[in-house]
């Protein structure tokens, strides 16, 4: 079986988690064959491998081998012996696979060199990491680059730095990689580091229908970098079709700027890429113009810690007998709201559906002192252990809920399609699908003309260069990161928006 055939039968269900807990998602051969190409290209006469998993890379190295006529030695380390069985079955040689070596490779990566290093390391997120783990990762980092990462880097980040540390002097590195390495709160720190210390060459990017991983929440980039000194500018590739020829004759041609119908590509300076997030398009240097933080700040959405005991149904709410002094009105999920307004409408058709609307909310009274029917609820999540839960845990006592004020406008914390900013008509409160915003006046017609801009196409254009990128066009945004949203000159300008800590309308150069 070709690992083309691999990836389109990822598992489902409780087996595709387990591949996420794993961090694989098999590399198709097209992208493969494109990467092989950039580190065999200086005429290294084998790759490593740090993360063999089904053998993508050592297929692709075989089939490049055979089309220039040449030998190639296979090398690398994986960690996961069942990855290492698929890739015995998907047709590779024990030959291909004696210098292989199963183990922790970014715990016990070797100590010689090499000149070709191509990967597809395991996606692994941060909140599936240990804290032992990370502690050590911290360690590893401080180590590699001077400078300790963010507790919310990814295992993935560390398998490039390791990678980057044996990467031999004038070797190559083809990476694939999530942009989180590109747009994450450590992203700048780790890219001025490597673009101090190695030659990126190249960014590639994929649109989503050309994404190699399609269905998979994840936004695939590939960097191409060389162990030579730095340089002020790299390639930005775009790839609008899985078109593995294109690319992969494009990288053989050198990686010069293009414009063709499935692939474009373009010079950018490393400064302004760092700045952007080498993951977006160009276009994300808007300078020092107004931002959301100018007008309101940020906060993220309730998390109760069990929605399933604290998100109630109207009709639940009832039955358990909890009266409304202990309830708030609440929505959980953005395909919960169609329009750009929550009403009091919009619970009650929630309720007719049987959608959740209660937010159990209790403060941090004994339990003695609630009524019968509280005291009841609160004994059957504490059987089902509720209170060891990890974020549970941490209250005192663990059927607190915390606090938001209701605020005036609502922003969908993961959007795809139809990404907006929503006005709270309702007074309610949202849990963690959501992004609080406050504006920081409280006048209505502030808000109205703040909640316009919002939802100009300019601004939500503008989201992209804050966002974290995933699968399929999906945008993420963090409450700081949403503060940093420029509001286009001309948008604030025509609302007529007055700024709040002066009291006048602001007056911007277009």
């Amino acid at each position: 079986m070709s690992t083309q055939e691999t990836i389109h039968k990822l598992p489902r269900g409780a087996h595709r988690e387990t591949l996420r807990k794993k961090g694989q998602f098999w590399t198709p051969d097209w992208i493969a064959d494109a990467m092989v190409q950039y580190v065999m290209a200086n005429g290294a006469t084998g790759i490593y491998d740090p993360a063999v998993g089904a053998g993508a890379f050592f297929h692709a190295a075989k089939r490049y081998a055979t089309r220039e006529a040449r030998s190639v030695a296979l090398s690398g380390m994986e960690i996961d012996g069942e990855a290492l069985l698929q890739a015995a079955l998907s047709g590779l040689a024990k030959e291909d696979l004696k210098e292989v070596h199963e183990g922790d490779f970014v715990r016990s990566a070797p100590t010689e060199r090499f000149p070709a290093i191509v990967a597809n390391p395991p996606y692994i997120r941060h909140h599936r990491i240990s804290k032992e783990t990370k502690a050590d990762l911290k360690g590893l980092s401080l180590r590699l680059i001077g400078k300790a990462l963010d507790g919310r880097t990814g295992l993935h980040v560390f398998f490039l730095l390791r990678a980057l540390e044996i990467l031999d002097d004038h070797g190559r590195l083809a990476f694939i990689l999530p942009a989180d390495v590109f747009e994450g709160i450590f992203a700048k720190k780790l890219w001025q580091w490597i673009t101090a210390h190695f030659c990126l060459d190249a960014v590639v990017t994929f649109t989503p229908e050309a994404s190699p991983f399609p269905g998979v929440d994840t936004n695939p980039i590939i960097i191409l970098i060389r162990r030579e000194c730095q340089q002020d500018a790299y390639v930005w590739a775009r790839c609008k079709h899985a078109d593995g020829g294109q690319l992969q004759g494009w990288i053989a041609a050198g990686m010069g700027e293009c414009n063709q119908p499935h692939l474009t590509a373009e010079h950018r300076k490393i400064e302004e890429g760092i700045r952007t997030g080498l993951s977006r398009e160009p276009g994300g240097d808007l300078g020092a113009g107004p931002t959301l933080g100018d007008f309101a700040y940020v906060q993220r959405g309730i998390a109760t810690g069990s929605n399933a005991f604290f998100f109630l149904t109207r009709s639940r709410a009832e039955e358990l007998g909890i009266s409304d002094e202990f309830l708030v009105g609440a929505v959980g999920r953005t395909r919960d709201v169609c329009g750009e307004t929550i009403t009091s409408e919009t619970l009650d058709n929630l309720d007719r559906k049987g959608r959740p609307t209660r937010l159990f909310c209790l403060d941090g009274r004994p339990l003695e002192e609630f009524p019968a029917a509280i005291r009841a609820y609160l004994v059957q999540g504490e059987a089902a252990g509720l209170s060891t839960r990890p974020l549970i845990s941490t209250r005192r006592p663990w059927y607190k809920m915390e606090q938001r004020t209701p605020p005036a406008i609502f922003f969908a914390y993961l959007g795809r399609r139809h990404v907006r900013f929503l006005r709270n008509l309702a007074g309610i409160v949202p849990l963690t699908g959501f992004l609080c915003v406050y504006p920081r006046r409280k006048e209505g017609d502030f808000v109205e003309k703040l909640w316009q801009v919002l939802n100009h196409p300019q601004t939500i254009e503008n989201l992209k260069y804050v966002s974290k990128s995933y699968g399929d066009g999906a945008l993420k945004t963090e409450p700081r990161a949403l503060e940093r949203l420029v509001l286009p000159v001309e948008v604030v300008n025509e609302s007529g928006l007055i700024l709040p800590t002066s009291g006048v309308q602001m007056t911007l150069v277009a």
